[in-house]
């Protein structure tokens, strides 16, 4: 018995370097951990449990059956965090570049296999080259299989990818099906075709941070939800998420104990509408007074920053929080912040997480821009996101909520549950100014007259009262009094039961 341990020692010490020392020390050298140093980091102490250690690819083909390494490439497995089971897959960069083979295929399927059929999250964190060229299509079969789990699980378990190194071909498709993608700055990259192919086809001179950095999937192609500084800070920031999601769609949200009590008044709200309706404020201080602690975890906050969403909690239950920000382009709603807001309110309602939403929006960004670029139907993908939604759906107007703008967001109109508004909230089609020019268009010479008639129209509608005497607001409250307001709605509202028409799925304007 005792040599055949031994032996089993020295399978398990060989698997566990990789590719070798001189490969992670390589792997450091350019500030990146191992695979197993990264679960190792990610997942609560001694709770990884690894399978498939010993699994080598089977190809004969350019030599490769003179070349095998246990693992051949990813680290999968399960562990806990914080206590909560979650299954991991972790490319190793140091055994064949990460690249995928069919047999480091089926090791990623058969944990994607067990996360579904257990109902427990799944992370997957990349460093990988994409295909393994030697095995041509056995590698891109095994894409495949890994891409139709991706859609399988979606809306059932979350799924978050880490990108943590080099992501391309067709390694970027299975991410971009899952329900958040971070990536590392400066080590990690996604594109679909590198920079040599970009040049050959194109003629483009472009690098790979350029092409597919953090700073570009977090500000300009939004496939990124953040980026982080380096590895550690990556893998302890998706700590800190997992507390806020859910294990599947049936479980509910998790509960964690909090010393902030629900009915905690916050004076300070009070003022932070200026009086000037022009004057812009800071949405992110209502957020961060009316959450437990002042805990929120924002996503995509470097992308459509006119709009802000994110994860927070309130009484200890995970709650999404949807707002209008009127720091930027006075909280407007455009294509992007419209996609942005609406792929988060989805991904709410796929997981039972009641959305909080805080309104300040003038209306539709206006322009050639946005009309050659789709904003009807972009924007008609947050109305449809919504409209769909059966969650608990609380809503709050601080101040404007003008237009088509106040009925796309969480309106009574379109089944919000409870809707509140601040004194200061102006519900109406359009500013008053706009709307005395149109109404009283022959009055346009007498610039006096059209001031008195855009006095009138403020006075009339620019505020919440008409919107209460019709029903559309269940009640005006004092800012000070949000939280305790929004915690006794959603403490009323969390046995809510609604149930849509069956259909086999929804046709949302994609």
């Amino acid at each position: 018995m005792k040599h055949v341990i031994e032996e089993l020692e020295k399978r398990r010490a060989n698997a566990r370097l990789g590719g070798g020392q001189h490969r992670i020390d390589a792997q450091h050298k350019r500030g990146k951990l191992t695979a197993r140093e990264r679960i190792e980091l990610l997942m609560d102490d001694n709770s990884f449990e690894e399978f498939d250690m010993y699994v080598e690819h089977r190809c004969t083909d350019f030599g490769m059956e003179k070349t095998k390494i246990p693992g051949d490439g990813v680290v999968t497995g399960w562990g806990t965090i914080n206590g909560r089971v979650v299954y991991i897959f972790a490319k190793d960069f140091t055994v064949f570049g990460g690249s995928l083979s069919e047999t480091h295929a089926k090791k990623m399927t058969k944990i994607q296999d067990m996360a579904l059929k257990n109902r427990a999250p799944i992370i997957g964190l990349f460093d990988a080259g994409g295909a393994r060229i030697q095995e041509g299509v056995d590698a891109l079969g095994g894409y495949g299989e890994v891409f139709l789990r991706n859609v399988l699980a979606s809306g059932v378990i979350p799924q978050i990818s880490v990108i943590m190194g080099p992501c391309a071909g067709g390694d970027v498709y299975s991410p971009a099906m899952t329900d958040f993608i971070f990536m590392v700055k400066d080590t990690s990259y996604m594109f679909v075709t590198g920079p040599d192919v970009v040049k050959t086809v194109t003629n483009e001179t472009v690098t790979a941070e350029e092409l597919g950095g953090a700073r570009v999937h977090t500000t300009k192609s939004s496939i990124a939800d953040k980026a982080y500084e380096n590895d550690v800070e990556a893998l302890l920031q998706m700590r800190r998420l997992m507390d806020f999601l859910p294990a599947n769609n049936l479980d509910g949200v998790p509960v964690l104990p909090t010393h902030d009590s629900a009915d905690r008044t916050e004076v300070s709200l009070d003022t932070l509408v200026p009086d000037n309706p022009n004057k812009p404020y800071d949405i992110k201080e209502l957020i961060n007074k009316m959450v437990d602690e002042g805990d929120f975890f924002e996503i995509q906050e470097a992308y459509a920053k006119n709009i802000v969403v994110g994860f927070a909690r309130m009484e200890g239950h995970t709650v999404g929080i949807v707002a209008n920000q009127p720091m930027v382009l006075a909280g407007v709603l455009d294509s992007d912040a419209s996609r942005k807001a609406a792929r988060f309110v989805r991904f709410c309602d796929c997981f039972d997480i009641p959305i909080v939403t805080l309104v300040d929006v003038p209306g539709f960004l206006p322009g050639t821009a946005q009309e050659y670029g789709g904003l009807i139907k972009h924007g008609a993908k947050l109305l449809f996101a919504y409209s769909e939604a059966t969650v608990p759906k609380v809503t709050i107007i601080t101040r404007k909520a003008y237009g088509g703008a106040y009925d796309v967001m969480s309106s009574k109109h379109i089944r919000g549950d409870v809707n509140y508004a601040w004194p200061s909230a102006e519900i109406a089609v359009m500013g008053a100014k706009g709307a005395a020019e149109i109404i009283y268009r022959s009055e346009l010479g007498d610039p006096e007259k059209i001031k008195a008639r855009s006095d009138e129209y403020q006075s009339r509608f620019a505020n919440p009262f008409v919107a209460a005497e019709r029903g559309y607001i269940d009640e005006v409250i004092l800012p000070r009094t949000t939280r305790q307001r929004v915690c006794r709605a959603l403490n009323m509202l969390r046995n809510k039961t609604v149930e849509n028409p069956w259909k086999k799925h929804d046709n949302i304007p994609l």
